[in-house]
């Protein structure tokens, strides 16, 4: 009886080396403040390390605007070319690539007043490699592509596989 609990013990370490590490972290955009004008929010980015797999929440009345862009109309704040674009007032971007994504507010003036947000992405052992942008805009479509075996998905498997065979071991003894 006491080797079974051994062995329900060890599953359960492997699960949680499966799945703690794979936790994203969510970071609210602007904390409290969210998306809006009067943000700084170069000053918000730092002492944050984002990853891929990271969570950002944008928070927002409707009259703004989510927009994903390129670096160049990040820099100009050009609005009318962003690659995804939400004003429903709770956009939820997941960070899939390694690399700066770019934010802005599409609505007149407010890119220019400082409501742009950069976001440099560092890489992880479970890369994928686009960035999906889920909304509650029906509008708004969001693509998940397969990811490939991780390191850590590989050790897990080799951890469970190496438990069984203990556990099957033992249990011909009886």
């Amino acid at each position: 009886m006491a080797s079974l609990s051994v062995g329900v013990a060890c599953v359960l370490v492997v699960l949680g080396m499966k799945f703690v590490p794979s936790l994203a972290t969510v970071y609210t955009v602007g904390d409290t403040s969210g998306w809006t004008t009067g943000v700084d929010y170069s000053t918000w980015t730092q002492g944050k390390t984002f990853k891929v797999g990271d969570i950002l929440v944008f928070n927002y009345p409707s009259f703004h605007t989510v927009d994903e862009v390129s670096s160049s109309d990040y820099s100009t704040c050009t609005v009318g070319n962003a690659i995804r674009s939400d004003n429903s007032g709770a956009t939820t971007v997941t960070l899939k690539t390694a690399g700066t994504v770019y934010f802005i507010c599409g609505a007149t003036g407010h890119c220019a007043n400082g409501m742009k947000l950069a976001v440099k992405v560092e890489s992880s052992s479970s890369a994928t490699t686009t960035t999906t942008t889920t909304t509650t805009n029906p509008d708004v479509t969001s693509s998940s592509p397969k990811g490939s075996l991780s390191t850590a998905s590989f050790t897990t498997w080799v951890a469970l596989f190496v438990i069984l065979i203990i556990n099957m071991s033992f249990w011909q003894e009886f």
